[in-house]
This record gives structure tokens, sequence and C-alpha cells, in this order.
């Protein structure tokens, strides 16, 4: 009874760069790549692809999985920090038109790599109150198109794909949000600012002409990203051990009883090194990023169908879904699967 997460789907583009496709051109190695990241290959966004082409395919997986139609969708909420568009249209309105959900509101979230368990809370909120409608929450994203290729401390960490799930609500209004067996921490820190960051935007001011006051041409830009990586592992190290901490206590119960954990992709020594500051073993942890590298907001979702059609992601099961990312952003979703 209540909210639950009644379908899942993902998609990872068919073209795959691997390490040594990067070394060809860059001062690096396979084993040096691994060896930092424990990234073997990434899914690369080929010609025709888009973050809102993959995300249609991840929920049209998710809805035909789920048995809900398109037209009973109220709400697609995309989690994307590479939008088909700078800033507008929406990549939700895009995928909207995709699948057919005529019914639908639609809007994109950005959290960067955090956004996913943003925009399950916001899709949440909104099957709670209206137990009529279904949701689409979908992480998705093209990096690949906004990498500096020359810069090996970003580009190799970095893939495309998406992930998708349906939700639905079989309670009155606001009556599932009682008896619910979900926790969800949401949190920022905007001191670190500056550790990853896409350049661009409207932060920076254009230079006048003096003697018409309209806006001089410069040479257009393309938005680049940049990270620190240092301060986001001691950052990323610390939050994740933390929210999952603070899940389980608010809950009444400790990590060491959760089936698993479902952590953003972002870097196979993190999530390692979060193990241990955790004591759990890192069996606990799903990981893929050997074979996905970081796909930000898609990566957990993607991460939740894969585990769902391998079979080992089973009803009852105690889970936590946690990540973190530019802003600095963080979060975390403590669920009995598949209940919210």
């Amino acid at each position: 009874m209540g909210i639950k997460i009644l379908g899942t789907g993902s998609y990872l583009p068919p073209k795959v760069v691997t390490n040594g496709d990067i070394a060809a051109s860059l001062d690096t190695s396979d084993e040096w790549i691994f060896s930092h990241t424990g990234i073997h290959a990434r899914h690369v966004a080929g010609e025709g692809e888009t973050t809102s082409s993959m995300a249609a395919e991840a929920a049209r997986e998710a809805l035909e999985m789920s048995g809900v139609k398109p037209e009973e969708i109220g709400l697609i909420v995309v989690a994307t920090s590479s939008p088909d568009y700078g800033t507008f249209p929406s990549t939700a309105c895009i995928v909207q038109d995709l699948l057919g959900c005529v019914n639908a509101g639609a809007f994109d979230l950005q959290a960067a790599c955090a956004g996913f368990v943003y925009a399950l809370e916001q899709a949440r909120g909104f099957v709670n109150f209206y137990p009529d409608k279904k949701a689409i929450v979908i992480g998705a994203e093209c990096l690949t198109r906004i990498l500096d290729w020359t810069d090996r401390s970003s580009c190799i960490l970095f893939g495309d794909g998406a992930g998708a799930v349906v939700l639905g609500n079989d309670e009155g209004p606001g009556m599932a949000s009682a008896k619910t067996t979900a926790h969800t921490i949401l949190g920022a820190d905007g001191k670190g600012q500056a550790f990853i960051m896409r350049t661009g935007g409207t932060r920076e001011a254009p230079k006048f002409d003096p003697l018409t006051g309209v806006p001089l041409k410069g040479e257009p830009q393309l938005p680049q990203l940049t990270l620190q990586g240092h301060d986001v592992f001691a950052f990323a190290v610390r939050k994740l051990s933390k929210v999952v901490g603070d899940l389980c206590e608010r809950l009444g119960t400790t990590p060491e009883s959760l089936d698993r954990v479902f952590a953003h992709q972002a870097n196979g020594r993190i999530i390692e090194a979060t193990a241990r500051r955790m004591k759990l073993p890192l069996s606990k942890f799903w990981l893929n990023l050997e074979t996905t590298a970081n796909t930000s907001a898609a990566s957990v979702p993607i991460s939740l169908d894969q585990a769902v059609r391998a079979g080992e992601l089973k009803d009852g099961m105690r889970i936590v879904l946690v990540g973190f990312g530019a802003g600095l952003t963080y979060g975390g979703t403590y669920m009995t699967w598949p209940n919210l």
C-alpha cells in the first residue's frame, strides 16, 4: 500500500569509448585510469542521440515494466546537468512529447549528480497528494559533449546514459505520507560551488559599446565542465557515509542492516573509501562504473534498473539511494523496495 516504484528502465548508448581509446590521444593508459577511478570504459552518445532521446528510451522501458499508459502520467521530472538546450525549453517537455504523455506536467531539476534523489522526492510529494496520477522520474545526461577532451583529470570520468522510474500511489490524497517507510535527506553546501562547475551562463556581464549601450559581440565560448578532484573526493566520502548513517539512525536501524546501497557512481575509489569509513563490506554497494563511468544524475536510476533486471533487487530489501554533486549538493533516500 502507498507510494511505490512500479517500474524501472535505463538506456546506454551503443557507442563505447575505452580507456585505450582515450590513451591513443592523451598521455595516460588503461592501467592508470582504472587504478585511479575504477573505470575501464564509458558509453558515449552518438550522432542523433540527445539527453531527451536517451531519457525517453529509459522512460519507455519503465512504462512497459509498470504497465502504466503514457496518458496516465501526471508529472515528468528530468534530473539533468546537460539538457538538450542551454536553459529552455526543458528536456522534460521534449520527453513528454516523445512519450505522448499528453496529461503530464513536465520540468527539469538541476542538482547535478544528486539530482535523481532530489527529483524522486519531488515526484513522491506529487503522487502523495494526487494518487490518481502517476509520475515518471528520470536521470539523464549527455556529459561527454561538455567535456574538455584534452583534460586528463576530467574527461576520463564521465559517460552518457539515462535511467527512469515510474511512481504510483494506491492511497487517498495525503494518506501515504502517514505510513511511508521511506525517509529522505536533502542538503547542500554552497561553499563548495567552485569544486565542480560548468562554465558559461550569465554570471559574467558582457562588455558594452560606450556609444550605443548595446553588448559587444565576442567569440562564443563553449561551456565546459571543470572540477577539483581532491576536494570533491573528500566531500563525497564524508557526506555519503554521513547521509547513510543519519538515515538509518532516524529510522532506528543501522547501516549493517541494509541489503544494498545504491550510491552515485562517481569514482570507484570514492565508494571503496565510503565503505571503509562505514565499516561495511564493498559487496553491499552496487557497482557498475567500470563500464558506465560517471553518468551523473543517471547513475542511481541506471543502477536500480540493472539490479532489478538482474534479479538482485527484490521486494522487501532495505536499500539507500545516495548521491552528491556540484553545488555542492547531496541527498539520500532510505526505502524498503519498492515502497517509498
